[in-house]
């Protein structure tokens, strides 16, 4: 073996962790979000937790991503520590299939159909079609498909290069020695812990001993406490990834390192007293590449059987390993925790559930501030303006976080959520504003015993019911993505506009008769100028939920039609909200 085998060697590692970047990155891509939507609601149970556990790893090719996404989602608050002990132990099932992926390379047969399932042997047809898909298909899901396809023949190109690159350690004597050693299991469990932890994947490892396999030289003696020490190994991510979270968030790191190391510390004394009692010899018996996969499952498996029993007592064992440091660290939340970025589709997933949180808060203090132009209370008040401060606060955070959100990779629909919440979030926030300064208003007419007339009154209830109708449209619009509601929204927004003039000229009139005070006059003009920029801002966001849903269309063509009559569902419903709210004093004044 020369230098430049190691070079080989090295290349062929890089080649085998960028495909599995590439495979990992469209098969998330394919499931479009959809089994990270299932992890809030499958995790209740254990055995449901497991199950998706298992799932995600497969489909991101990582359970130590998986681990680091679960380490996030706790420091957030997202999710418990007991939630995320099953989806631990779903994940290091899971990541065994890639092993079973890579066993396929020790196929050796003149069948010709046994040959094709040789990855040396069909990985360049995957390449070629999936580069096409990339390069021909328009459609984005498609294109994740030919991704998938690609990433998995960098992958076993990969594996290629590190199988050659160790084939002439096959007549090193040296060689042969030094793999005498490993045949101390503690030496090889220690071994494979450190190497994995070097290079951060336990799916990597294990091809790398599937490829050295392939020499001849390694046995089952040697391959099986490398295997219990790589699953170790692969606990360094999550560690690393813990620090400077929460308490709850380190217990999460801690859980995947204590199932991983119980697991060596249960099923290594059963694999030596096999051996032992059975006389098997397993140092002297060569493995192959199906051999290494099936001595991963088996230990992944067994571990699981073993201590999925015991989650509860998993979880006390963490919660002593790792104590409380205070009242207010363990209660300490980050808004959105980076590390749910590895995944953007779960991550675009919880800002949506942020931004829907910010809507319906923004709607609850807008209706509130209005009631207290009725009747004020204090703490009522003090309830708008700690919410105000909430709503800025989600605002601020949730944009910085889309902002690097939208520095990764997306799909087209991805792409559009991102630039639905990023357009919306500020029309929200200066709605929870007017809310504010409507407050304001109630406060002052109540510290100055001050009250609109009964005309007056008639006229803002009239206009209240059509702020509450158009933004509870606009909520509603935005939360469920409907574009058919968010078309009623710009004719009502014309009805209101039409509201607030006609009831600024009834002021004029109340005025110049006597009827009405400057000072409640300069009150009524800031609510109207509220109303009226509420209602705006409704528009803009019903906009952009138009244009997300279809993104090619002209927003100006389609405003453009709208003034000018030519858009007949805008001039039905037009007609339709200006007959409901009609400024008709005889009718609303009792």
């Amino acid at each position: 073996m020369t230098i430049f085998s190691i070079f080989t060697l090295c290349g062929g590692l890089a080649f085998f962790l960028y495909g599995m970047q590439v495979l990992s990155a469209g098969l998330e891509k394919i499931a479009d979000g959809k089994l990270e939507k299932l992890l809030r609601e499958m995790t209740s149970n254990p055995a449901k937790g497991f199950a998706l556990g298992a799932v995600i790893t497969i489909a991101i090719q990582s359970s130590s991503a998986l681990t680091v996404m679960l380490v996030g989602l706790v420091n957030s608050g997202i999710m418990e520590l007991g939630q995320t002990i099953s989806v631990v132990m779903g994940a290091n099932v899971g990541t065994t299939l890639t092993a079973w992926i890579l066993s396929l390379s020790g196929i050796s047969s003149d069948n010709i159909f046994l040959q094709m399932l040789k990855p040396a042997n069909f990985s360049p047809l995957f390449a070629l079609g999936g580069v096409c898909m990339m390069m021909i298909s328009k459609n984005n899901r498609k294109k994740s498909v030919g991704s998938v396809l690609v990433g998995f023949a960098i992958l076993m190109f990969g594996m290629i290069l590190m199988s050659d690159a160790m084939s002439p350690l096959a007549k090193s004597p040296e060689f042969s020695s030094i793999l005498t050693v490993f045949t101390n299991p503690l030496l090889g469990v220690l071994v494979g812990a450190v190497f994995t932890g070097i290079i951060q994947s336990s799916a990597a490892a294990v091809g790398i001993l599937q490829a050295l396999s392939l020499t001849g030289l390694v046995s089952y003696g040697i391959s099986v406490p490398l295997i219990m020490g790589m699953n170790v190994g692969t606990c360094v991510t999550a560690l690393i990834s813990s620090i400077g979270v929460n308490t709850n968030a380190k217990r999460v790191a801690v859980t995947h390192i204590i199932c991983n190391v119980m697991g060596v510390i249960i099923c290594l004394p059963i694999f030596l007293a096999i051996n032992y009692f059975l006389n098997l010899n397993l140092n002297d018996k060569v493995v192959n590449p199906v051999g290494i996969a099936v001595c991963h499952t088996i230990f992944n498996v067994a571990t699981t059987i073993f201590l999925f029993p015991f989650i509860k007592q998993i979880e006390k064992f963490a919660k002593t390993v790792v104590k409380e440091k205070s009242d207010k660290d363990s209660k300490t939340e980050v808004f959105l925790d980076e590390r749910i970025l590895l995944s953007p589709a779960f991550a675009i997933s919880e800002c949506n559930h942020h931004a829907v949180s910010m809507a319906d808060m923004t709607e609850d203090i807008l209706i509130e501030s209005i009631k207290l132009l009725k009747k004020y209370d204090e703490a009522k008040a003090e309830y708008i303006f700690n919410s105000e401060t909430k709503i800025d606060n989600y605002e601020d955070k949730l944009g910085t976080f889309l902002v690097k959100l939208s520095g990764k990779e997306l799909t087209e629909s991805d792409n559009n959520q991102v630039s639905k919440l990023l357009h919306t979030l500020s029309d929200f926030e200066r709605i929870s504003d007017h809310a504010v300064t409507i407050t304001f208003v109630a406060k002052e007419m109540h510290e100055k015993n001050m009250k609109f007339s009964k005309e007056a009154m008639a006229e803002l209830d009239v206009l209240t019911n059509a702020l509450t109708e158009i933004l509870s449209l606009t909520v509603s619009a935005f939360e469920t993505d409907d574009s058919i509601t968010a078309t009623d929204i710009e004719p009502l927004e014309q009805v209101i506009d039409g509201l607030v003039l006609e009831i600024k000229n009834r002021h004029i009139e109340r005025l110049q008769n006597g009827a009405c005070t400057i000072d409640l006059g300069f009150m009524l003009s800031d609510l109207l100028n509220c109303y009226q920029r509420v209602s705006d801002h409704c528009s803009n966001i019903a906009a952009c939920v138009i244009q997300m849903k279809y993104s090619q269309l002209d927003m100006h063509n389609y405003l453009n039609s709208i003034k000018t009559g030519e858009n007949e569902h805008f001039a039905k419903e037009f007609e339709k909200f200006q007959e409901k709210y009609t400024l008709d004093i005889e009718t609303n004044v009792k």
